[in-house]
């Protein structure tokens, strides 16, 4: 096993400021607007409205498809660097809706925390639950932001007790609310006692919770109300413990308004004094530290046509260790050929522009014309695989029926092209079949559609398929695979990477084929390229 290198001062130190962190919500909770109002406060755009704005803006928007414009989601992950105060932000903003979650699900191998973003009066929805369980899957901390304040809502205490009992997840206040929907006031800030007010940027510092300046501030009954909450809060909630949120099992809670910006710098103060910065990563030959001098970094997203004009494909690149710089050649390890970085891109609310450099944490984006796919892993140095970037079963299985049979070869080229995206999954039948596509979600295929129609001149539809079930095939004898392989050829395909799978028509099949073939274990879900399967 190869040993880690010695550490570089200058890496360790450029990591040490970097926090690169999630925002995850059910759709509807806030989360574009929370978005939009982090990176005002970091000075990544100047006017609120940026984030949606639409024409000759379009670039400054985290939604940039045709089908996001029409129907109002966010289908596509976007990265945005912005710095405060000597920390350096990359927030990765990703898909509300659950069609999209596979999606989410490897932006979340790329990112050192997250927020969780709740409706004040809905509390935790069912998107949130699924994507609270992939971040303790992954021992991603967890802060935890309660949005529309200034709306009617639960009480907070009844959010906390939800956060406890549903997520098993200890919930610590780190401020309180004064107040409640047309009521609010500001917060508390119970770790460092001062008072934050509504429509205001001050803080006002406090002695504690019996401090005279309260009433200045919070005058009559709702001050007695403030120090009868936030005591029992402090007496009956978890204390804030470091430790305890960095392994997981804690969660600081904010509270705010989103739309109001309230409670958004408190927020993002937090993020930078609690989140960590980039931690080791476990690879298949060794842990690789952020601060070791040799560049290595792996691929979670591919996005097509950010900008039209320009017909672009960008692989997105966590780096896990060392330097970046403008010109440099990185070993793509899944091929062994080399991969030119002439022009890597950081991506602001506003505009993109290349990076001369760029550290540990820092997600950059590299330019190719096809090659590289997710959870490729690029290196300067060692031959290493990251682990933790995974594909999960399809729930639907369709057959791609092409209208126009003289453009097959350029569906072909799309639909690898899109397989490389993660936009779908792609099987070819072993019998010879059309292809078929694999989605999480039926929106998928809208977007599909679209995208084949819009970006490539294929109009294509799709048929049911006779599968209602996908599985990945692990054994160690492979002969058994060979041997099932043999007698199910109609019901096997091959994914986009070379594995093969099985198809079944129920869920009994799939059940009957474990008993018949117990050396063989049909998995849900498996790491990208050749990883040991999850």
């Amino acid at each position: 096993m190869d040993m880690p290198l010695p550490a570089d001062p200058r890496v360790a130190a450029e990591a040490a400021r970097r926090r690169s962190f999630a925002i995850i919500a059910h759709p509807d909770a806030g989360k574009t607007t929370l978005t939009e109002k982090l990176l005002l406060k970091g000075g990544a755009i100047q006017l609120a409205g940026q984030v949606r704005a639409k024409g000759n803006a379009r670039r400054t928007r985290s939604d940039w498809m045709k089908i996001e414009q029409e129907r109002g989601i966010s289908v596509a992950t976007s990265v945005m660097t912005f710095e405060k105060d000597g920390v350096v932000f990359n927030l990765l903003d990703t898909p509300g809706h659950e069609d999209f979650s596979e999606d989410t699900y490897r932006t979340l191998t790329a990112v050192d925390a997250a927020v969780m973003v709740l409706d004040a009066a809905k509390g935790i929805e069912s998107q949130t639950r699924k994507l609270f369980e992939v971040c303790r899957l992954r021992d991603i901390p967890i802060i935890t932001f309660v949005n529309k304040m200034d709306r009617e809502g639960r009480d907070p205490f009844d959010l906390l007790d939800e956060i406890e009992k549903t997520l098993a997840l200890e919930a610590s206040p780190v401020a309180w609310p004064v107040g409640q929907g047309a009521d609010l006031r500001g917060v508390y800030d119970i770790l460092h006692p001062s008072l934050r007010m509504v429509d205001s940027d001050e803080v006002i510092p406090l002695t504690g919770l019996d401090d005279p300046a309260i009433e200045a501030r919070v005058p009559g009954d709702r001050a007695a109300t403030l120090r009868e909450q936030a005591e029992l809060a402090a007496g009956a909630c978890a204390t804030f413990d470091l430790a305890k949120f960095l392994e997981g099992s804690l969660t600081p809670v904010y509270f705010g308004s989103a739309l109001r910006d309230f409670g958004v710098a408190h927020l993002l103060e937090g993020l930078a004094r609690f989140a960590p910065p980039p931690r080791p990563r476990p690879a298949d030959a060794r842990i690789v530290r952020p601060e070791e001098p040799k560049l290595s970094g792996f691929v979670f997203k591919i996005q097509a046509n950010m900008d039209p004009q320009h017909r672009d494909r960008v692989a997105f690149l966590r780096i896990c260790s060392g330097r970046l710089e403008k010109g440099m050649r990185l070993r793509q390890v899944r091929t062994g050929r080399q991969v030119p970085v002439n022009a890597p891109l950081f991506f602001f609310a506003k505009d993109r522009q290349v990076a001369e450099e760029a550290w540990p944490g820092d997600v950059v984006g590299i330019a190719t014309h096809g090659g590289i796919r997710i959870g490729d892993t690029l290196t300067e140095g060692d031959a290493l695989n990251f682990q933790g970037v995974p594909s999960f079963a399809p729930e639907h299985l369709r057959r791609v029926r092409l209208d126009d049979p003289m453009l097959a070869k350029k569906l072909r080229k799309a639909l690898d092209e899109l397989a490389d995206e993660g936009v779908v999954q792609l099987f070819r039948p072993l019998d010879g079949s059309q292809p078929i596509v694999g989605v999480v979600g039926l929106l998928q295929l809208d977007v599909l559609q679209s995208r084949l129609r819009a970006e490539y001149g294929v109009p294509a539809s799709f048929e049911a398929a006779p599968w209602t079930t996908m599985r990945w095939m692990a054994s160690e004898d492979r002969g058994a695979i060979e041997r099932f392989a043999a007698a199910n050829r109609m019901d096997m395909a091959e994914d986009h990477d070379g594995e093969q799978v099985a198809f079944f028509t129920s869920d009994w099949r799939r059940r009957r084929a474990e008993e018949e073939f117990p050396m063989i274990r049909f998995l849900p879900v498996r790491e990208q390229h050749g990883l040991a399967p999850a």
